[in-house]
């Protein structure tokens, strides 16, 4: 069984949960949770019909709030505008495809936005804007790994796993223009 340390910080988009390995940062989730959204943990105050679909058996959380400073520290950095890029170590975990899409996201400038298509393209499937956007939504580390950044074709806001008042929220802290 792995143990994953973790820790829920309060940020100006509300509580965010937390996970790092010895290899880095596991998870970044919003604690309220859209319907359906994806989650590595269990959690007791989430309702959605099909709770538990992505749990882990094989993860343990030991909350570790000195060992999880350095990456609240950065995120509060972020939120205070005072950080563009994070330092720390990510440990992505998903499909060779997922992977492909996320690290296209993290080639994202911070407040810049690319499209659905565009990404498709970055990762080499340019008819895969569908699969982008479901890669997008299993992203297990918001923020950090930029979905938010993500916009419709036409320039419009559209799904975001915090939703779409957080997302408008880190655009705008970002200073990213956007048609909607």
């Amino acid at each position: 069984m792995e143990t994953l340390h973790s820790t829920i910080m309060q940020s100006p988009v509300g509580p965010l949960f937390l996970a790092a390995s010895e290899s880095g940062l596991v998870a970044l989730e919003f604690d309220a949770r859209l319907p359906g959204q994806q989650t590595i943990r269990p959690n007791p105050r989430d309702l959605r019909s099909e709770s538990g679909r992505r749990e882990n058996k094989h993860i343990q959380f030991a909350e570790f709030p000195r060992v999880m400073q350095p990456y609240v520290q950065e995120l509060e950095e972020y939120f205070g505008g005072a950080r563009r890029r994070f330092s720390f170590p990510l440990d992505l975990r998903g499909t060779d495809f997922q992977l492909a899409c996320w690290r296209a996201l993290l080639e994202i400038p911070y407040g810049e936005t690319r499209t659905y298509a565009e990404i498709a393209r970055a990762v080499g499937k340019p008819q895969a804007f569908r699969a982008v956007g479901m890669a997008n939504n299993r992203n297990p580390v918001a923020i950090v790994v930029p979905c938010h950044r993500v916009i419709a074709s036409n320039r419009t806001l559209c799904g975001y796993g915090g939703g779409l008042d957080v997302k408008r929220k880190l655009l705008e802290l970002e200073g990213a223009q956007t048609g909607g």
